[in-house]
């Protein structure tokens, strides 16, 4: 398959620059009052989404372009290779497969002369033998006692995707289980985590692939030591730990029995991970049925994504836009805020899912970018956010993209919470995009030494993705959605947003100075001057903090 143009040598992308010269100067107050019915045509909606994207800087013109450069850029070619195996992860020579882990059980993908979804589902029956154990009391620890705390250890997507999707559907979870994650090094991480835990009915899910993950593994040692002081007996590990992993013969030396060792696969990244085995701890909260129900929510995106047509395909339309204001209104960020309080730890699962994916230089072929990538994802759950930070993105002189998630009904219906809770979206959208002109402050009696303080510009783009409740399926519908519309923009910009080289370089520069800062140990160092003296004060603040050198 031939590889298309660079983007900027693109005719769609010379066309769009173009175009963006002739919309720069329009503003949304215009484009709706040219065109009354600009909401009602707009917008798009498919397995429980309903997209609102007029409020962004764009015309009919403007999105024929862009679905015009999705072509050019080869987005329907690369989709089906994703889908059907190919390695479209090319700096690994690996398939991209996250789909797989969501497709049903009886259908068949065949991916290097292995049908993975036989082996996907496989797994998912021991995750659900082993979480109905967990969720019956069942499943007994090193004392006879039933498990009443799940610690989850793991990092980056081994955390994240695990601690999102429980805090998304804690309203669905088992309650007389405590569940807890640990991803960072801090030992404050740790040790907050179990400080009000009983070890004899706790139990450990140790997430790492290769089970060598430095931050993961330093954790998981302590937590062995943690149980092991209270319990008193190393042959508790077995009935206390259970691995993630791919990394049999150190999962048995930890002390795990193997049978515990749930697997996965190198077309499995870390960011796509949380429907795999990585989310056994999902399973165990919400049961074997209502992890098949996210199952299913990904799966249905995933297939609108595969089938619908551009002008109507959720993820398409999104990331095209995200282009458009990335590399022609020159934005960037992108805010996320949910309008639930479930889904606080949503922004950031997206930070790691946009940025880590598309935060990249080179293209495939391994020749620089001539164009902007992977803007910066942020956010906060609403309302909270509009008391800290949304002043500017009403009236900064950097432009915000953000979007707006809703819901229609409540999990926790409670007098008018929600009606003002979700007021708010409709709201925000409408004062970013249409703002307040000095003339309106002057007919509402604004005193003149207020009027331009308070002038808002607006024409700030938004987008509003609106659904009836939040459910299981929908947050898998909807982190598909995100997933999707990463790929589209990484198609656009050509590159590969499968690999994570830039999280390397840090990693293996820590191993070194890891022995360089332990105390009795002060090699010669060699780094530059700035490393040189950091760690040299580093030292000599620990010698005053601890002068006999015993901790």
């Amino acid at each position: 398959m031939t590889s298309p143009p660079p983007p900027r040598q693109r005719p769609a992308w010379e066309a769009l620059e173009a175009h963006h010269v002739e919309v720069a100067s329009l503003h949304l107050r215009d484009l709706f009052a040219a065109n009354p019915d600009r909401g009602q045509r707009l917008r798009a909606e498919a397995e429980g989404l309903y997209l609102d994207y007029s409020k962004n800087r764009i015309t009919d013109e403007t999105i024929g372009l862009l679905l015009d450069l999705a072509r050019e850029s080869n987005l329907a070619g690369r989709r089906d290779q994703m889908f059907r195996g190919d390695h479209v992860n090319v700096s690994e020579d690996r398939a991209v497969l996250h789909v797989a882990l969501r497709m049903p059980k009886g259908t068949s993908l065949v991916v290097d002369g292995v049908d993975v979804v036989q082996e996907v589902h496989a797994v998912l029956d021991q995750m659900a033998a082993f979480a109905d154990q967990v969720r019956s009391g069942k499943w007994k620890g090193h004392t006879g006692k039933p498990i009443k705390n799940v610690v989850n250890i793991g990092i980056g997507g081994s955390d994240l995707g695990p601690v999102m999707a429980y805090e998304a559907l804690r309203f669905y979870s088992q309650r007389d289980l405590t569940f807890r994650f640990v991803s960072n090094v801090d030992a404050t991480d740790f040790v907050e985590a179990v400080r009000d835990l009983n070890a004899d009915e706790t139990l450990f899910i140790i997430s790492s692939k290769t089970f060598t993950t430095l931050e993961t593994l330093t954790n998981a040692r302590s937590a062995r030591a943690w149980l092991i002081d209270q319990l008193g007996d190393a042959a508790a590990v077995a009935r206390h730990f259970v691995a993630v992993s791919t990394n049999a013969p150190s999962v048995a030396e930890f002390g795990i029995d193997t049978a515990n060792m749930f697997g996965f696969w190198d077309w499995v990244g870390g960011r796509y991970s949380m429907d795999s085995a990585i989310g056994l701890s999902t399973m165990i909260a919400i049961g074997p049925e209502g992890f098949a129900e996210l199952l299913a929510g990904f799966h249905a995106m995933d297939e609108h994504f595969r089938t619908a047509p551009f002008e109507e395909n959720l993820p398409v339309l999104m990331g095209m836009i995200a282009v458009w204001n990335r590399d022609f209104f020159a934005c960037p960020t992108v805010g996320v805020m949910p309008y639930d309080q479930y889904l606080k730890r949503l922004p950031a699962y997206l930070q790691q899912l946009t940025m880590e994916s598309n935060g990249k230089h080179v293209s495939l072929d391994g020749t620089t970018v001539a164009c902007e990538t992977g803007p910066i994802y942020w956010g906060e759950p609403g309302t909270n956010g509009q008391h800290s930070f949304y002043q500017l993105i009403h009236q900064g002189t950097t432009v915000v993209p953000v979007d707006l998630i809703g819901f229609a009904k409540s999990l926790n219906p409670l007098g008018e919470h929600h009606d003002i809770l979700s007021s708010n979206v409709f709201a925000q959208a409408q004062a970013l995009a249409f703002g307040k002109t000095e003339d309106e402050l002057r007919s509402e009696g604004t005193p003149e030494h207020e009027v331009a303080h308070r002038v808002m510009k607006g024409n700030r783009p938004t987008n509003v993705l609106l659904a009836e409740v939040l459910t299981p399926r929908l947050l898998g519908s909807l982190i598909a959605l995100y997933e999707h519309s990463v790929f589209t923009q990484g198609a656009i910009w050509g590159i590969d947003s499968y690999d994570q080289w830039g999280v390397e370089l840090g990693k293996v520069l820590a191993v070194q100075i890891i022995p360089e800062l332990e105390s009795g140990s002060e090699p010669v160092l060699s780094h530059d001057s700035s490393t040189n003296a950091l760690i040299e004060h580093y030292r000599a603040l620990k010698r005053k903090e601890d002068p006999d050198g015993d901790r």
